[in-house]
């Protein structure tokens, strides 16, 4: 006998269609949870994933459509009326109040404890026994600020668990863990299938979805391509699913540069003692023509090290060189002005002014070439700016609905886009490259890969830094561990030894 697979539906959103303006967004979505099951969107930087999510938590209204609970049609309009069905969200940026402690944020906004008198020792009880239920170990009485990024996510999912969530929506939620920190988040939602609850999982990452998902939904420019069921379809089918085109492997020539050396760090120390947030005795050189990938988890020393090639910090002992000239002052400008280029690790918080323009964050670092202002920079040349723009949004596959939208309302690819055509333009001597893929789609991942090789083959010196061991090994022609602040070993990229780079990276 036919099994009803709709009979155990807890949820349906069917024809789901959401405007901003002229621009569709969603177009005809229909989309469905069972219980018990994970459920993946999977789909490029701005193919709807997220808007459609914030419909279905209330952040949104829907331009047309119904969803669904439990068999009876709702309206939810606001994340509040979500939660009352049983509908939770962690969403990729949390949403944490950070002066407040875990407890505090968990109970926040819980009607239960509303007015003067909360019984804090009954709820205390209540977090504590959901928190051993599903693994989610946390210390209620530390600051948020306090917490490494995978414990706040922790907080969030179990804050939604104490709202009574049945759905829980996990919009990239591995982002910006670690390898440790995302089997813990795989355990956690193993434990919570195995309960009954259902997760909508949101990832561009195909060997995590191929791993968690029971179905995956592909969606493209904001309408559905296809629902399958795990298995029934190869990660290679699902990409060229995702992106439209047939994904062609990447086969990136690994390059030997004997060039000149563009930088060198010797024998360089930062808070040595410190090894988490230091550097202890490290010497690297970087030659034009080359791109060499720092490999090792993070949280090793990298972000320092990024930042003290970018001029954002000095060394405590040793010496750095740019260009065969002895760096003197460490200042962020003075470095821009001798073409070294950032692609920073957060790109919301260092790599764009999000409540500018793209057009104006494309021209951030050259306002006083006169091409765009009198020279000083205080009078700028609006309709040059804007035509340039209008140059680097096809140069580089910006896809937004204007270029006077404001960057903080693009997708992640895109924004990455403008920070790579701001930096890349001026042809830079040396490219400091952290994370660039994190948070991306395929498709964006291979247009950053092809145009950070592009800049090295052009003459330019690169250091890639990713906590992405996969695309370290692609794209790298040098390789070198970093595990508490040292250099552990340095391997060539053609045909790196694996298991001898994995022991470097546990310090061993």
């Amino acid at each position: 006998m036919a099994v009803d697979k709709a009979a155990d539906q807890i949820l349906r959103m069917e024809h789901i269609t959401k405007q901003f303006g002229s621009v569709y967004a969603n177009r005809n979505i229909t989309f469905d949870v069972r219980a018990g099951e994970v459920h993946t969107l999977l789909g490029e930087n701005g193919a709807g994933k997220s808007t459609l999510m914030n419909v279905l938590f209330g952040l949104y209204q829907p331009t047309a459509g119904d969803i669904y609970v439990r068999g009876q049609k709702v309206k939810i309009e606001s994340p509040a009326q979500a939660v009352k069905l049983g509908i939770g969200m962690v969403h990729q940026h949390f949403m944490l109040v950070e002066a407040m402690t875990v407890f505090e944020n968990i109970i926040l906004g819980d009607t239960r404890s509303a007015g003067i008198f909360i019984d804090r020792n009954a709820r205390r009880k209540e977090i504590l026994e959901l928190s051993q239920k599903y693994g989610l170990d946390v210390d209620l009485d530390l600051p948020v600020t306090e917490l490494a990024v995978g414990a706040q996510q922790r907080v969030e999912i179990l804050k939604a668990l104490y709202r009574g969530c049945d759905v829980l929506v996990l919009d990239e939620p591995t982002a910006a863990l670690t390898d440790v920190e995302v089997e813990g988040l795989f355990e956690i939602m193993n434990k919570l299938r195995s309960e009954g609850k259902s997760i909508i999982f949101i990832s561009h990452k195909m060997r995590e979805v191929l791993r968690v998902s029971d179905r995956i939904t592909i969606l493209r420019a904001g309408e559905t391509v296809v629902t399958v069921d795990i298995g029934e379809l190869t990660g290679e089918d699902l990409a060229t699913m995702m992106i439209g085109r047939q994904l062609v492997r990447s086969q990136y020539t690994k390059a030997e540069s004997k060039e000149e050396i563009v930088a060198v760090l010797d024998h360089v120390s930062y808070h040595k003692n410190s090894k988490h947030n230091g550097l202890n005795d490290v010497s690297v050189n970087i030659r034009r023509g080359e791109i060499v990938g720092i490999a090792g988890v993070d949280g090793n020393g990298q972000s320092q090290l990024a930042m003290l090639l970018t001029g954002n910090i000095a060394p405590d002992e040793g010496s750095m060189e740019l260009k065969n000239s002895k760096v003197a002052v460490f200042d962020p400008n003075a470095f821009i002005q001798e073409n070294v280029a950032h692609i920073p690790e957060d790109r919301n918080k260092s790599g764009l002014v999000g409540n500018m323009s793209v057009a104006d964050n494309l021209v951030l670092k050259i306002t006083k070439d006169k091409r765009f202002s009198d020279g000083n920079g205080f009078h700028l040349k609006k309709k040059a700016i804007r035509s340039y723009a209008l140059e680097m949004k096809e140069k580089y596959d910006i896809r937004c609905s204007s270029v006077d939208q404001e960057a903080r309302n693009l997708s992640g690819g895109n924004q990455q886009k403008v920070i790579l055509a701001r930096e890349l333009e001026a042809a830079p001597d040396l490219l400091i490259a952290v994370h660039p893929t994190r948070g991306l789609d395929i498709g964006a991942t291979r247009f950053i890969h092809d145009t950070v090789i592009a800049q090295r083959d052009i003459g330019a010196g690169v250091l890639l830094i990713s906590a992405d061991f996969d695309e370290i090994l692609e794209v790298s022609d040098r390789i070198l561990v970093m595990f508490e602040g040292k250099i552990m070993g340095e391997y060539s990229g053609k045909n790196p030894p694996i298991d001898e780079i994995s022991l470097a990276m546990a310090g061993k």
